[in-house]
């Protein structure tokens, strides 16, 4: 009979599902094991990271859900990741991601991949990871999803003392006219950052 591996699987689970992370129930009912089993699996999983010096990460829980986050003993690297000047640059996908939580906020992570069509949740890291964003609530009703919006280091990229001094989005719009603007928008952020 096959052993199966409950903590790797737990440990997959976790990091899949991201800075939202999981709840005891939800992990019961993906393995389709007992509420009171998955809790067990969670406090080992979590005791084994604690235990071993070398890791670089843990499980923590927030709200009742349960994330993998880096151990605080490794802050100062990290800061100095996200503040390194080779890490500025910011992908098409985060300043699309970054345009539209700044013009919708608050604004969870499903309203902007509806928006954008396609997934965000590596987008959405980057822009946290750089302070550009960050929660600012929970969406009422089932799950209560995180709430993003913008940061005071954005509003100090661009120079803007609030962010209703955002400029105004066109009422009437074109494809052609959108896409210029988002170019212009992205070429400006760009500059912004490389300096």
């Amino acid at each position: 009979m096959e052993v199966v591996n409950w903590k790797g699987i737990v440990e997959s689970l976790l990091f899949a599902a991201g800075d939202e992370g999981l709840s005891i129930k939800q992990i019961s009912q993906v393995l389709e094991i007992e509420e009171a089993y998955a809790g067990e699996i969670l406090l080992q999983l979590t005791e084994d990271y604690e235990a071993d010096q070398n890791r670089g990460i843990t499980v923590v829980q927030f709200a009742g859900n349960y994330q993998l986050a880096t151990k605080k003993e490794n802050s100062t690297y990290l800061k100095k990741l996200v503040e390194s000047p080779t890490t500025t640059t910011l992908s098409q996908a985060a300043l699309e991601t970054l345009a539209i939580i700044a013009y919708k906020q608050p604004i969870t992570r499903a309203e902007i991949e509806e928006i954008r069509g396609v997934k965000t949740e590596r987008p959405i890291h980057t822009l946290v990871g750089k302070v550009l964003i960050k929660e600012v609530g929970r969406a009422e009703g089932t799950g209560r999803a995180i709430l993003y919006g913008t940061t005071k280091e954005f509003l100090d990229y661009f120079g803007l003392r609030s962010i209703e001094e955002l400029p105004p989005l066109p009422e009437k719009v074109d494809e052609e006219y959108i896409q210029e603007e988002a170019d212009l928008f992205f070429e400006k952020f760009q500059e912004t950052l490389d300096t």
